[in-house]
């Protein structure tokens, strides 16, 4: 209870202070290639649920977002820098009001690579046993994007079986 009520009042909060970034972040886009400001992605949460993630797109309309590389020539210019700040997370907030995410806990996987990771790597599957977060230990810890997929999960969890509302904050 006390997670949920901080991940509503927090996500408030960074929200309205956040929304000049959001705004900024979505006429850059428009701007760029008129295309539509919001991405779409599912992703897998507790017990197999899906749900969609919300991001401000970073890459050139029409996209197919397999995984994405450093220097990927389908991330536009705006996008570049939406990336670097984190920028383009900001509308994961309102999956996190929504119920569907943490401001913490473990990412949120697509469900293909659920499948795929599942088979592969031992406990996997207890990271879907909690709600996921827009960051994670694994991100804290410098595991974010092109890196160890079993690094990630020895964070998470770890997270998961050392979790305080301390470990949060």
């Amino acid at each position: 209870v006390a997670k949920r009520l901080l991940d509503i009042v927090l996500s408030l909060v960074l929200g309205i202070l956040s929304a000049p970034f959001w705004i900024g972040g979505a006429i850059a886009v428009k701007l760029y290639d008129g295309g539509p400001v919001l991405f779409k992605q599912e992703r897998a949460t507790i017990n197999g649920k899906r749900f969609y993630v919300y991001k401000l797109r970073t890459m050139k309309q029409n996209v197919v977002n397999h995984s994405v590389t450093k220097n990927d020539d389908r991330i536009t210019p705006p996008g570049h820098f939406l990336r670097r700040t984190r920028i383009d997370e900001l509308p994961q907030l309102f999956n996190v009001i929504k119920g569907e995410m943490s401001l913490v806990g473990p990412r949120p996987e697509r469900p293909f690579f659920v499948e795929k990771f599942k088979e592969e790597i031992p406990r996997y599957m207890v990271k879907h046993q909690v709600r996921p977060g827009m960051t994670g230990w694994a991100q804290i810890k410098g595991y974010r994007g092109d890196t160890s997929i079993r690094k990630r999960i020895e964070c998470d969890l770890y997270y998961i079986e050392n979790w305080t509302l301390g470990l949060d904050i």
